[in-house]
């Protein structure tokens, strides 16, 4: 008796201090990357998707884009085609491209927003090709070469960056209560279609939805400094130190570049958190600490 008398006021107290925050974020998008480890684990995929089922039933409505790259390994090491990288970023050539879109769009989409509706939610599973959501163009890169002695361009294929984003169909979504579940696929105006990277394309639709904040679900803590602590929160201005002394560095750069874009885009916080966590949006997002790496404009 007396431990379920313990569970009922840890539950009152875990209810009245996410009641401010639930006032707070009524009515706002927070558009959420869905990605690493909790894509993965069963259970916290499951977690996930009580998560964003509870915030739209508060009034908040969560957007979802969602990566793949590891599903779309595995498929094409099943079709015997070898996965070939250049700087981290994967070749995408057009038989590679048929496998991402077929896993992003298909298999990935389809499992996030099934689970999402057989826990009670409302989810809608969309690429960039629906409604023109994602206009993209080809990305161009250029590093320099020490051999040549001159800037080489890198060629990946069928990868693309955002060129414009029609919020329209999104919009749609929301006010019908629906929870739209995106995956990062563009078409450029010829109607080439690209594979674009989930934190560019999450960053880009914060900023275009006017989303109140923008949550980055890595498989790290956050942001940390020299000596391996979390820093909780960091301002916009303060970026570019982090940079210049190491502590922001390799592959933490890029998404810190997405959170920072949408946060000088008029997003209100973005925040970089550890989705191996279970439960880590409802920590980012309802309680008084919160979790991982806040920036502030």
């Amino acid at each position: 008796m007396n431990q379920e008398i313990d569970h009922a006021r840890t539950t009152a107290r875990v209810l009245t201090e996410a009641l401010p925050y639930i006032r707070k974020f009524q009515g706002k998008t927070i558009v959420i990357k869905y990605g690493g480890n909790a894509m993965e684990d069963d259970t916290l995929k499951a977690g996930f998707a009580r998560d964003v089922i509870l915030m739209k039933t508060v009034g908040v409505h969560p957007v979802v884009v969602h990566g793949g790259g590891p599903q779309i390994s595995q498929l094409l090491k099943k079709i015997g085609k070898e996965s070939h990288f250049i700087d981290g970023m994967r070749v995408t050539d057009s038989e590679t491209m048929d496998v991402v879109e077929m896993v992003l769009g298909g298999l990935v989409n389809k499992e996030i927003v099934n689970l999402i509706n057989s826990l009670g939610g409302r989810a809608v599973g969309l690429t960039g090709k629906d409604g023109d959501l994602i206009r993209a163009r080809k990305l161009h890169v250029t590093r320099d070469d020490p051999v040549l002695q001159r800037p080489e361009i890198i060629d990946y294929g069928h990868v693309g960056e955002v060129e414009s984003i029609d919020p329209s169909v999104v919009r749609l979504l929301e006010t019908e209560a629906f929870i739209p579940v995106i995956a990062p696929i563009g078409v450029a105006r010829d109607g080439q279609t690209y594979n674009i990277n989930a934190d560019l394309v999450a960053s880009g639709l914060a900023t275009t939805l006017g989303a109140e904040k923008l949550i980055l679900l890595t498989n790290t803590e956050g942001v940390l400094d020299r000596s391996g602590n979390l820093i909780q929160a960091v301002k916009a201005s303060q970026v570019k130190a982090l940079y210049a002394d190491g502590t922001i560095s390799g592959g933490m750069i890029p998404k810190v570049d997405c959170a920072l874009d949408a946060v000088l885009g008029g997003v209100r916080t973005s925040s970089i958190i550890d989705g191996r966590m279970p439960h880590a949006l409802l920590l980012e997002l309802f309680t008084d600490a919160g979790i991982g790496t806040q920036i502030q404009a």
